[in-house]
């Protein structure tokens, strides 16, 4: 077993913080000029500035939250990768490539979900702003006022492919990571292997949150509001202020909050929120800048996904009946989540010329959370099925996240072709503090007629463990533009992870394991001067795994390839974008839950995910906005240690679904600035159980909303399932099933000066 990384190797990817000094000395004497943004710049305008700036407030307001914009502004005629989005329609990312490129030069399916969006749909969770974007199935376990879960291609994502501004937000074990989406810019959902640049990572993508920046112009923002989910009512109120913070243009800042109070649809449950993100920008010149980006998020919530039996969700049990959505497994009294988190880091910029720039991205994470609640997931203790049995579960977490992200980017011209080169070096350590304990059996509880209060033994611990995770990459990246209309992307990255689990109460199980891994992508894409872009390429994920089997013994990394072939076209000033893809992901050395012991897994076999994805976003005329989608893929184990989950399609994933969802605004005439919209979901069925006899089925949810804009103001009624559909999300197994949404109505009022 190897040494923990070295001294000198973290030494190595702090280097870059010296160049933040040198540079912030010798700014004054080489000051760089301004340089023009172009979608394809010659070599003797390399960098470009105007786009790397801080945001200006774009589209009328929704940078604050607000909506509405005029597509096609002058003033918005270039779009920055972190900045707000016009309308629905994006042009630029620099989630693909970690550069300023264009969606449309960009060979790879991306989903982005600007504010915009974000505020036209009321969504309130990173699961409901994603529901309308391919590839991904957000809400796998229901109702969760804890966390985001999704999948991406068949894959689950949610726990190494969540990620905030570039960095990762790790989440494992009971550690969870969650951001309030109104502290958020624009989501992007990159789909397929990003190992290259990112290291750790699933084969099916990655979601990357971009959080608010300073902007440009002065920015006043309040809004509050209240409404239902389910049986529960909740209310909120949230601010978004920035600008100029001196008379030169030098210091900028940015402070965005939000509260929230009350339940959701599970009866006696709180979902209550702090969210406070102060942020400030200095620009001492054209040729750097730097912003401070911090938050704190307190959460008291409780265990709102249920492991419910198969029989009384998906069908009717013994005695004809269903559990009903709002019962609360836990217990009233004993049902508690809470979580504290707190992030604080910096983005450092230098243009050092006209080919150099160097990007340092540095953050430091924490998170405690505390829950403890009765669970069911394990079926019923009566033959006529009107009583669930329980377990007594209890956690305690801490998690230490430090993340820095060195690169140094050069655009030249090598007399042939002109080259957008990307070196980089980046260093993680993550450290988690893990007491896990339960008591089984806990007491029962009636469907019928619950009855709470009822106390047994205390948990005993089963596990506490001092995990940490370090790794280390260097990566290069080359978008090469062999004609004016042909580009090649190169990438190569080589990593180094080392993982040591310190068991407290089994010390001589304690132990570790250190892995390497080379990952590589190369790609191809042709864009024609009407808009049409046709592309191919090919990639490889690397994920070392953090903790231990049952047994004590660590886990290999996983690993994964693929294809993907695919065309986008984005005609020139039409309004619209779309994305068709096609991909073959194979995937080795997956994890999958311990028949023997229910809260550790165990490594066996290979699945593949084969299908197709089409996204269209749209800003067709002044005040209509849509998007629309369509997802499906063929999901199968092609090789595990269990022979009957050979040739079998994993559960808790469906493999079809689709969306669809417009919003109009009226422009002109009597009825100005009244709109209306609403949309339409489809989520396939799924399976419950190993062998594929167990299904769930496939719903329908509609959502809708209105709204009116005068003067400054803003009043709006949104919906989500409109005709409250009690539906199951998925079904873990046959004792662990999930029941969605119900109808989620909002109402708010924001003003903006």
């Amino acid at each position: 077993m190897s040494a923990p990384l070295s001294a000198p190797l973290r030494a190595l990817a702090l280097s870059g913080a010296s160049l933040l000094v040198l540079t912030a000395a010798s700014q004054a004497q080489q000051a760089t000029p301004p340089r023009r943004g172009t979608t394809n710049p010659p070599a003797e305008a390399s960098v470009q500035l105007s786009e790397i700036s801080v945001e200006t407030q774009g589209n009328g307001g929704a940078a604050a939250g607000g909506v509405g914009g005029q597509v096609g502004a002058a003033a918005r005629a270039v779009e920055s990768p972190t900045g707000p989005v016009n309308g629905f329609v994006a042009t630029r990312s620099a989630t693909a490539t970690k550069t300023n490129t264009p969606l449309i030069e960009t060979p790879q399916s991306i989903t982005v979900v600007g504010r915009e969006q974000i505020d036209v749909q009321k969504a309130q969770t990173l699961t409901q702003a994603t529901q309308y974007a391919a590839g991904i199935y957000s809400g796998t376990f229901g109702s969760d006022s804890r966390l985001d879960f999704f999948t991406l291609r068949g894959f689950v994502a949610s726990d190494y492919g969540l990620y905030r501004d570039g960095l990762q937000q790790l989440n494992y074990g009971f550690a969870y990571f969650r951001t309030e989406t109104f502290g958020l810019e624009r989501i992007e959902v990159l789909r397929g292997p990003a190992a290259v640049l990112f290291g750790a990572g699933t084969p099916g993508g990655l979601v990357n949150q971009v959080t608010k920046r300073p902007p440009l112009d002065p920015l006043r923002y309040v809004e509050v509001g209240g409404g239902a989910l389910g049986q529960g009512g909740f209310g909120y109120a949230a601010f978004d202020l920035g600008g100029p913070s001196d008379a030169d243009g030098h210091w900028f800042y940015r402070l965005t909050g939000f509260g929230r109070t009350g339940g959701n649809q599970v009866e006696g449950a709180p979902e209550d929120r702090v969210y406070i993100a102060p942020a400030f920008t200095y620009k001492p010149d054209g040729a750097t800048k730097i912003t401070f980006l911090s938050s704190f998020q307190h959460d008291n919530a409780a265990v709102t996904a249920n492991f419910l039996p198969y029989s009384g969700t998906v069908r009717p049990n013994a005695s004809g009946l269903r559990i009903p959505r709002s019962l609360n497994v836990g217990d009233i009294g004993l049902n508690t989540f809470s979580r504290n988190q707190a992030l604080v880091g910096y983005e450092f910029e230098h243009a050092f010329d006209e080919t150099w720039t160097f990007r340092q991205n540095l953050r430091y994470s924490f998170l405690e959370s505390f829950q403890n609640s009765y669970i069911g997931q394990l079926g019923y203790s009566d033959a006529a099925e009107t009583r669930l049995a329980r377990y007594q579960f209890r956690d305690s977490a801490r998690a230490n996240l430090f993340q820095v992200d060195n690169q140094a980017e050069a655009r030249f011209f090598d007399g042939f072709f002109r080259h957008d080169l990307l070196l980089g070096l980046d260093y993680k350590n993550y450290r988690l503090s893990d007491n896990q304990a339960s008591t089984f059996p806990g007491p029962d509880l009636s469907i019928l007629a619950p009855v709470y209060g009822q106390r047994v033994a205390a948990p005993l611990p089963y596990l506490i463990n001092g995990n940490s995770f370090e790794q280390l990459g260097l990566y290069a990246q080359d978008q090469i533009k062999l004609t004016d209309q042909l580009s090649l992307v190169l990438g190569l990255r080589q990593d180094f992870a080392d993982n040591r689990i310190g068991n407290k109460l089994t010390p001589s199980a304690s132990g570790g394991r250190s892995d390497n891994a080379l990952t590589y992508r190369t790609a191809l894409i042709y864009n024609f001067d009407f808009g049409l872009a046709p592309y191919v390429s090919y990639s490889t994920s690397f994920q070392p795994q953090i903790g231990t089997a049952f047994s004590g013994a660590g886990f290999r990394p996983e690993t994964g390839d693929q294809i993907e072939g695919g065309v986008k076209f984005e005609p020139p000033g039409q309004g619209y974008f779309l994305t068709l893809a096609g991909f073959d992901i194979n995937r080795q050395g997956t994890l999958v839950p311990d028949p023997a012991n229910v809260f550790f897994q165990i490594q066996s076999g290979a699945q593949r995910s084969t299908g197709f994805e089409a996204q269209l976003t749209m800003s067709l005329a002044e005040g209509l906005n849509a998007v629309a989608s369509f997802t499906t893929y063929d999901l199968v184990t092609t090789k595990d240690a269990d022979p009957a989950r050979v040739g079998r399609t994993p559960v808790n994933i469906p493999e079809t679904f689709a969306s669809a969802f417009f919003d109009y605004t009226i422009p002109v005439g009597a009825w100005r600035g009244f709109g209306f919209g609403g949309g339409v979901r489809y989520v396939g069925s799924s399976f419950a159980d190993v062998p594929n006899t167990l299904r769930v089925s496939d719903f329908v949810l509609f959502d809708a909303q209105v709204h009116y804009n005068f003067d400054n103001w803003r009043i709006a009624v949104n919906a989500t399932n409109l005709g409250d559909r009690r539906y199951v999300s998925s079904c873990q197994s046959a004792l662990a099933c999930f029941y969605g949404d119900a109808r989620r109505v909002v109402a708010s009022l924001s003003y903006k000066w």
